[in-house]
């Protein structure tokens, strides 16, 4: 992998050894890249000046501020050739940033609206990819893969969602949902794989893999920085 100018602030560690996980039904890869800046004090210098704000959104339970931009553009042009080798994108397929954003879990347990209780997927195009940058130096949750037990879906998709939002409606209707966050599988989510909070470890993944994060509500619930469950998160679309 080539790496990012060393004078910039948010250059990639030019020792980085990506690692590359075969998840799910259909063994779809997942990268992890542990350590990804040389130096991730600016980027953390950055969160704690931004100014964060409540997410209109049904799925992300907490506070978001705007990433820099010189750090997105370094990191999608240092990962966009590999994502493109690793998921076999069609070179004729463009690469954009969609959201970017710091993000810190702020909601509590008992308010979480009921897409905030089970795992989600963020789009069934399979050429959108999270990134997300894990960055506070706390012990915190991580990230798990869950499938649909009545149905085995691991990876929603226009010809599956159907299927699965039927499945989920029927559970919901039979069985309700417990509240508070997904933290291990239950009756109807199967947790095949999590990947531990890691300071400065990144997981890329395609948005359309069922996850969630496992939040521990002892220990990232706060909008404090340093303290949050704090991360960096983009997310790229090839089109």
């Amino acid at each position: 992998m080539s790496s990012v100018a060393a004078a910039s602030p948010y250059a990639l560690n030019p020792q980085l050894q990506p690692q590359i996980l075969q998840l799910g039904a259909e063994q779809c890869p997942v990268l992890v890249l542990d350590q990804l800046l040389a130096d991730s004090s600016t980027l953390l210098q950055q969160a704690r000046q931004s100014q964060f704000s409540d997410v209109r959104s049904y799925l992300y339970p907490g506070v978001r501020a705007a990433l820099p931009k010189a750090y997105v553009l370094e990191v999608l042009q240092a990962l966009a050739p590999l994502v493109r080798q690793l998921y076999q994108i069609p070179p004729e397929l463009k690469v954009q940033a969609g959201d970017c954003s710091f993000s810190l879990i702020t909601k509590a347990p008992a308010g979480l609206k009921p897409m905030q209780r089970v795992p989600h997927f963020d789009t069934t195009d399979p050429y959108v990819f999270a990134l997300l940058h894990y960055l506070d130096a706390g012990e915190h949750g991580g990230t798990g893969f869950f499938r649909q037990r009545s149905t085995g879906i691991d990876r929603v998709s226009d010809a599956n969602k159907e299927l699965y939002f039927n499945s989920l409606q029927q559970f919901v209707d039979a069985k309700g949902l417990a509240d508070g966050y997904i933290q291990q599988g239950n009756e109807h989510f199967e947790l095949y794989q999590a990947l531990d909070y890691q300071p400065n470890r990144l997981l890329l993944y395609p948005g359309n893999l069922l996850h969630s994060g496992l939040v521990n509500p002892a220990t990232d619930i706060s909008a404090a920085i340093p303290g949050g469950r704090l991360t960096a998160n983009l997310f790229i679309r090839f089109s």
